[in-house]
């Protein structure tokens, strides 16, 4: 493995399934496409460090996080901001305590609040949103954790139209200025393509480069 973005060795057997990724990538944000149950969310489970059984190595900006002669860094110290397809929001908590969780000032909270549109739901509790507001509160949550690697797996299923893209946009310019990299699964064709300076496939549990 080079000096890459990253890099990645892996493989994982469960029962039936197999996971076969092998891949190094330079580019700072990453596409994964494929049909359901191919692999995606696994795949970022690997690099969140949560897939118990993954074998191999992963390698994040100089950084090894696994490999087969050394423990694995455990997630809280690899500097990642995770959005699953679930967001596991704090249930006990309201919208603005969940965001201020990981917020290093209300000032940056009250921004990323604006952004996403969340300003008229932070008194809100987390039990009482629609899916697409959980899903931008996990959002606005992971970026203001400040993270260097930015995990999403289908972060944008449940919004549509205009809000997609000015979510989608918003992540795009945020990770950008920050220099965040992002590793985002997505069945939609169109954001793959905004957020792909690389793309990959994932078709039964195999991961493909596409250029």
């Amino acid at each position: 493995m080079g000096d890459s973005v990253l890099a990645v060795d892996v493989s994982l057997d469960r029962g039936a399934f197999a996971l076969r990724a092998r891949v190094e990538t330079h580019a700072h944000r990453v596409a994964v496409t494929g049909p359901s149950g191919a692999g995606k969310s696994t795949l970022l489970r690997v690099l969140a460090g949560v897939e118990s059984g993954a074998r191999g190595a992963v390698r994040f900006r100089g950084a090894t996080w696994q490999s087969s002669d050394a423990p694995s860094t455990p997630p809280w110290k690899r500097r990642i901001g995770w959005v699953p397809q679930a967001p596991t929001l704090f249930p006990h908590l309201r919208v603005r305590e969940n965001l201020l969780f990981g917020a290093p000032s209300a000032a940056e909270l009250d921004t990323t609040a604006a952004a996403l549109e969340l300003v008229p739901l932070l008194a809100r509790s987390v039990r009482d949103l629609s899916g697409g507001e959980a899903q931008r509160v996990a959002i606005g949550r992971a970026l203001l954790a400040r993270p260097e690697l930015l995990l999403l797996d289908e972060p944008l299923s449940a919004l549509d139209g205009e809000l997609k893209e000015r979510v989608l946009t918003f992540l795009l310019d945020t990770t950008f200025a920050r220099g965040v990299a992002m590793v985002c699964s997505t069945h939609d064709e169109g954001a793959a393509a905004r957020i792909g300076q690389a793309r990959w496939h994932i078709q039964d549990g195999t991961l493909i480069e596409r250029a």
